[in-house]
């Protein structure tokens, strides 16, 4: 019932098209390499194979697609072992419709989501986390354009977002993103971003 109200939700009035279902992560994993989506939003706990373990078989795949965990528990483990697992973000079942297509349609563009809820919760211990030191030290290695791309990045800025601020191209800003992950050293968007909410070397770097 719940992936059928969601392929009619995602669907209706949009450029949205499901192209599968899947009951488990063997089925998940199976219809990612059949179809090749743009996006796949994946429950924690499911029968068989759950989710995060999905998650973490998706990212052998050679292109793996932008995924969120869609989910109705937001504990502190199941978003850290999310992050972890490579997941472009992570949403609540009970969020708004409109979040959730919005959510699609950023994450199919290039960004990163995360329920507002879940932010609040974790932001003073992520902030407390990692090596800061260390993390700043990245930070300032980046060039201020970089830097720039960065700050927009860690709001959930899409490629096409950010390079219509910054007056980029939407292939630049891609060059950018992934330069600016490689010196970081993060997997993906999500964690450049909560590494950039840990810096405080960002505040002064006119985002335009």
């Amino acid at each position: 019932m719940l992936r059928r109200g969601l392929r009619v939700l995602l669907e209706s009035g949009g450029p949205i098209r499901v192209v599968a279902e899947a009951a488990d992560g063997d089925r998940l994993v199976s219809a990612v390499r059949a179809h090749r989506p743009d996006v796949a939003l994946v429950d924690v706990q499911m029968p068989g194979k759950d989710g995060l373990t999905a998650l973490r078989d998706l990212r052998a795949l050679g292109q793996p697609p932008a995924t969120a965990v869609l989910t109705t528990f937001d504990l502190d483990e199941y978003v850290a072992d999310a992050l972890r697992y490579g997941a472009n973000g992570f949403l609540l079942k009970d969020a708004e419709p409109a979040v959730l297509v919005r959510a699609v349609q950023d994450l199919a563009a290039g960004g990163a989501v995360l329920d507002p809820r879940i932010t609040a919760r974790l932001l003073p211990r992520l902030r407390s986390m990692g090596d800061t030191t260390r993390e700043a030290r990245l930070v300032r290695s980046l060039s201020a354009r970089e830097q720039q791309v960065l700050r927009l990045l860690a709001v959930g800025r899409s490629n096409a977002d950010i390079g219509a601020r910054l007056g980029l191209t939407e292939a630049t800003v891609k060059s950018y993103v992934s330069t600016v992950l490689s010196k970081l050293g993060a997997q993906n968007r999500v964690q450049a971003a909560l590494m950039a909410q840990r810096v405080s070397d960002l505040d002064d770097v006119d985002p335009r």
